[in-house]
């Protein structure tokens, strides 16, 4: 167990975050994941092949990314073990597998842009969701937002945590490498349905308890936004999470929906073709600047209940 670990984790990231310095020097661990699974896919990913033998590739693409990032995450916390301030400096590297400070900002960014106008709020929230931002209207906006915060809750915090507290940083780092490709080729276009086929199914199995772990946190958290409700959050949850097209994403992003008295989810554009989704939530579908900054204090809220619980267990770890 790493509760300590990914306690410490958690700190160094509110507290720091992933410096723009850093980044630009020597990029970030996942922007190395999706240099390799660029790679691959580019590789071996033959549009003239049959479907089944792209899918086999896809998985033994998954295969290799595994054989990479679980060695290289045992090597790091062997060689940290033997270093002084070792436990420190695995906290300090494991920082950069969580999300809840830039998470944050890039929300908080949307809210604040559409506050000033459609267009600034388009534009950012077009860095953070993949659909076509320029048909949305206000609370389409807000809604995308609020949308993207509960499910990268789920998909970049709480997540990694969990792994890093219970297998360490190999299972964190195995993690992060999954869920990168998934979010790189596990979609269903032409090109990644089969491809991408292994990286999707594994990354809905490594998230099917984070995800309900994200929807109790969020739950937890509601009663104290005012306006929010427990009750409504967990109702929306329990209801609607199984109409989601993902097993996994619908359940923090209903459990938010209850909580702010919305409906969000519904059809929406990619590449110019329109999707039906399913609506989580019976509340309002119009939406603001105003929700997005509850959502996001019931986000605090929700992080706040994550971090008890990962001292709880540092706590239990050493008695």
């Amino acid at each position: 167990m790493s509760f300590g670990v990914a306690l410490a984790a958690l700190a160094i990231e509110a507290g720091a975050g992933y410096p723009d310095s850093l980044f630009e020097r020597i990029g970030h661990p996942v922007t190395w994941l999706g240099g390799l699974i660029a790679g691959l896919d580019a590789r071996l990913n033959r549009d003239s092949e049959s479907f089944a033998l792209r899918r086999a590739k896809g998985a033994g693409a998954l295969i290799l990314l595994a054989a990479i990032a679980l060695p290289a995450g045992v090597a790091i916390e062997r060689l940290s073990s033997a270093l002084p301030l070792g436990a420190l400096l695995l906290a300090l590297l494991s920082s950069s597998l969580i999300a809840q400070r830039s998470l944050y900002a890039h929300v908080a960014a949307v809210a604040r842009g559409l506050s000033r106008s459609l267009d600034e709020g388009r534009r950012e929230v077009g860095k953070i969701v993949g659909r076509d931002v320029a048909l949305l209207d206000e609370a389409g906006v807000a809604r995308a937002a609020i949308e993207s915060l509960a499910e990268n809750f789920s998909d970049g915090v709480v997540a990694p945590v969990l792994f890093l507290a219970v297998f360490g940083l190999p299972g964190a780092l195995l993690y992060k490498a999954i869920n990168t490709a998934d979010s790189m080729i596990g979609h269903k276009s032409d090109r990644h349905l089969a491809f991408g086929w292994a990286a999707a199914r594994a990354d809905d199995l490594l998230n099917l308890i984070p995800a309900r772990l994200a929807a109790a946190l969020i739950v937890a958290a509601a009663s104290a936004v005012p306006g929010g409700s427990a009750r409504a959050a967990l109702g929306a949850a329990l209801a609607d999470a199984a109409k989601h097209a993902s097993p996994n994403a619908g359940w923090p992003e209903a459990a938010m929906a209850g909580a702010l008295g919305l409906a969000l989810g519904g059809p929406r554009a990619y590449h110019g073709a329109m999707l039906a989704g399913a609506t989580l939530g019976d509340g309002r579908r119009d939406a603001g600047p105003a929700d997005i900054f509850r959502a996001l204090t019931i986000y605090k809220g929700a992080l706040a209940v994550l971090w008890l619980v990962t001292l709880v267990g540092a706590a239990a770890s050493v008695s």
